[in-house]
């Protein structure tokens, strides 16, 4: 194939992917999709109650483990304002009654957070946070937001067990609507890291590959673009 010939396929590919994005819908965390799970039991028990200690409650766990889908949970049934730590605007809190804060742990503004960890215990607001780790491994300049922080009652998500691993996975590739046959699928199940950020990671390649290929996503594709993440394994022939 001449020159030209490679440009235009490359062109193809690139429409192809840039469209597929214009059309993918964000993802679905309403309550019907999330799926429970013994992982997820205990924070699902807290985030059920109304009575938190200063009606705050910091949720947190692992990537992929389900704390940004159990964060707008309980934000669709309690009618919160939900904010995303890493562009703050506490301003649009200031009259809320309910407030969930994702990724604290990538918080940009301290000052902001602590004038609104401040003015939600002036208003009595009842607030949900969310983040990776728990107050305590937070690497936090301010002091008096880090004190306020560790004062939250916390409750953990565990990893996600096979039963919820295997759910994920499926759901995702629904989701983004990528055509993957059963073998494949199940051998991604049987060579994937047991987490959920592994799958998460996975299908967001397996998703970018197929758009740019043009074609299904294959278990020679899959080896290829997923290498570093899956344990060792000879090529063998496409599923």
């Amino acid at each position: 194939m001449d020159e030209g010939g490679e440009n235009l396929l490359t062109q193809n590919a690139m429409k192809r992917a840039q469209l597929a994005l214009a059309l993918r819908t964000p993802p679905d965390l309403t309550e019907a999709r999330f799926v429970a799970a013994a992982s997820n039991a205990l924070a699902r028990t807290w985030l059920a109650q109304t009575g938190w200690p200063e009606r705050r409650l910091w949720l947190w766990g692992p990537e992929g483990c389900g704390k940004t889908h159990l964060l707008h949970v309980w934000a669709q049934r309690r009618g919160a304002l939900v904010l995303d730590a890493r562009t703050l605007d506490w301003e649009k809190a200031e009259r809320a009654p309910r407030i969930a804060i994702d990724h604290v742990e990538r918080v940009q503004d301290e000052r902001a957070l602590l004038h609104l960890l401040n003015a939600a215990r002036e208003r009595r607001a009842s607030l949900l946070l969310a983040g990776r780790v728990p107050p305590a491994r937070l690497a936090i300049a301010l002091p008096d937001l880090a004190s306020r922080l560790r004062a939250v009652a916390t409750v953990a998500i565990a990893p996600p067990e096979d039963s919820l691993r295997a759910t994920l996975l499926l759901r995702l590739l629904a989701e983004r609507q990528l055509i993957v046959s059963q073998p494949v699928t199940d051998w991604l199940w049987r060579n994937l890291p047991r987490t959920g950020s592994a799958i998460l990671e996975a299908v967001e390649r397996l998703d970018h590959a197929g758009l740019a290929h043009g074609r299904p996503v294959t278990r020679i594709l899959a080896q290829e673009v997923l290498a570093d993440i899956l344990a060792p394994e000879e090529i063998s022939d496409e599923a």
